[in-house]
């Protein structure tokens, strides 16, 4: 008895310090995340004006929604650019990044060295970093590509398509496609880290097995490594389709976020939700998709 109450009392310490722990994140989450998620759905269904002492608002009902999907001749174009580019962009990067962790998860010299340089975009992508190298070479991000970019026009796509003397819709198609390869490389290194955590955490002995029954390394892929890699995958999926839906790269963001620095909160507000009503809705169907056909096949 007194044993059953000892081990109470420590689980009830326990659940004290891990609330206590959390305090500071769920109010975080309530100020900086909620609140705001609130108003920008009020805005969406009001009228803003901006006054000498705040902003008025006035409730329009979904007038806001009505501008942008039958008056406003740019919004069906920003939503479909950016719905093309989330749906071609989620599997490339998912099978680069799940094939760059599968070629450094192997033993070989200087792996550590080229982990590091495949999460070295994650690090260079932070505010101070990324600020420091817009400081010295006066880039912006918002106007040119990640190639570009980070590479400070040290490397110019366009100037080695000049140098090779390639003119027209040729010129033009290889500049583009080798500056989208520099963007999904650089958009892949928390998805590296992932797969090569879920990559090590498979148990060796089902790879012996495999070998003591003559399986290939496209069995072993497909019957070991990939569905023991069934819920990582998710993980990445999900990371990845919220990543691309929010990126200032995007064609609906970015001119969303030139909106709002105009002043206009109300309809941005009704383009924003709308189009995240869409890709939420894809992103519920291909999650229902692979626990559907997948998870559940594998389990």
């Amino acid at each position: 008895m007194k044993k059953a109450k000892k081990n109470r009392g420590i689980n009830e310490l326990k659940s004290r310090y891990g609330y206590l722990f959390t305090t500071h994140w769920i109010i975080g989450i309530v100020i900086f995340f909620a609140l705001p998620l609130i108003q920008s759905v009020v805005f969406s269904f009001s009228d803003i004006k901006i006054v000498s002492d705040g902003i008025k608002l006035n409730f329009v009902g979904i007038e806001n929604y009505k501008q942008i999907l039958m008056i406003d001749a740019n919004y069906e174009t920003w939503v479909t650019n950016s719905l093309t580019t989330y749906l071609y962009s989620l599997p490339i990067i998912i099978l680069l990044s799940m094939t760059l962790a599968l070629i450094l998860n192997q033993n070989f010299r200087g792996r550590l060295f080229f982990r590091a340089l495949y999460f070295l975009p994650v690090i260079i992508s932070t505010g101070a970093v990324i600020n420091l190298i817009f400081k010295t070479t006066g880039s912006d991000m918002s106007e040119i590509g990640v190639s570009d970019a980070y590479s400070a026009n040290m490397v110019s796509v366009d100037d080695i398509v000049k140098l090779l003397d390639i003119d027209g819709k040729i010129a033009a198609f290889i500049t583009q496609t080798i500056s989208k390869i520099f963007d999904l490389v650089w958009s892949c290194g928390i998805q590296i880290v992932l797969f090569l955590a879920g990559l090590q955490s498979v148990p060796s002995s089902l790879y012996e097995a495999s070998k003591v029954e003559g399986a290939t390394k496209w069995e072993e892929f497909w019957f070991i490594t990939f569905p023991m890699l069934s819920r990582v995958t998710l993980l990445v999926s999900v990371f990845t389709m919220v990543e691309l839906i929010t990126s200032e790269r995007t064609t609906l963001i970015k001119n969303v976020y030139s909106m709002m620095r105009a002043g206009n909160y109300d309809e941005t507000s009704a383009m924003i939700w709308f189009y995240f009503l869409i890709c939420g809705g894809i992103m519920g169907l291909i999650i229902f998709l692979y626990n559907r056909f997948l998870m559940k096949r594998w389990e």
